[in-house]
């Protein structure tokens, strides 16, 4: 896909991934709608948890720009209630993506950003982000390419974003020496542009663990 004129939805698009994913898509020449849960961040605030501010944020999207070509689902995060995680992370994703389906009309590309968390079958502190990441990676791999719009995962590990600098500064040293190398988000942005630009891409994830050297490991499914 050439991003040449052609426009964006970043979710959590006001730092972190969802920021430079922003600026990578619109150094290519696409028209991008940062949409975050800050409104100080500026773009369009949405909650990406709340079924009518994602179909508000389709709205206005195509309202103003006409058309739309690129979701890139990146909003998430563990939240007070399990119920908040799972609608963050997954119930906006798929109300996001099938509206998204509806704009696009079979010419698109949709990224979904999920996690190591889902994958795997150890425990994890906090178990319902790691079932919402797990459920993305199985609704990406499952929808594949969508009547012509392409759907792909990336799955980072701990990458360096204003909300992990602010978990790591509430550790204590010993909880700080265990996690891994820190991953850029640009790096992460990078494999998003990639998966965006790819025309032949459908249902792919990629994983990228901090502490594995070399390129990210390319996946046709969720399975480790």
């Amino acid at each position: 896909m050439d991003l040449a004129g052609r426009v964006a939805i970043v979710t959590g698009g006001a730092a972190g991934i969802g920021r430079a994913v922003a600026d990578r898509l619109a150094s290519e020449g696409a028209t991008v709608v940062v949409a975050d849960v800050s409104a100080e961040a500026g773009g369009f605030r949405v909650d990406i948890g709340v079924a009518d501010d994602v179909r508000a944020l389709l709205d206005f999207t195509l309202a103003e720009h006409g058309r739309l070509d690129v979701l890139v689902n990146n909003a998430g995060g563990v939240f007070d209630t399990w119920q908040k995680t799972i609608d963050v992370n997954l119930n906006g994703l798929v109300l996001a993506t099938e509206l998204a389906f509806a704009a696009m009309r079979g010419d698109g590309a949709i990224v979904n950003v999920s996690s190591v968390a889902g994958l795997g079958t150890t425990s994890y502190d906090a178990p319902d982000y790691a079932a919402a990441k797990a459920a993305v990676v199985r609704f990406t791999a499952a929808l594949a390419n969508h009547e012509g719009v392409r759907v792909n995962c990336v799955c980072p590990d701990w990458v360096d974003t204003p909300a992990v600098q602010r978990s790591l500064a509430e550790m204590t040293e010993a909880e700080r020496a265990a996690v891994p190398p820190l991953v850029p988000a640009d790096e992460i942005a990078a494999i998003v542009l990639d998966l965006v630009r790819d025309d032949s891409t459908a249902g792919r994830v990629v994983v990228r663990f901090a502490d594995e050297p070399g390129p990210p490991v390319l996946r046709d499914d969720g399975r480790d």
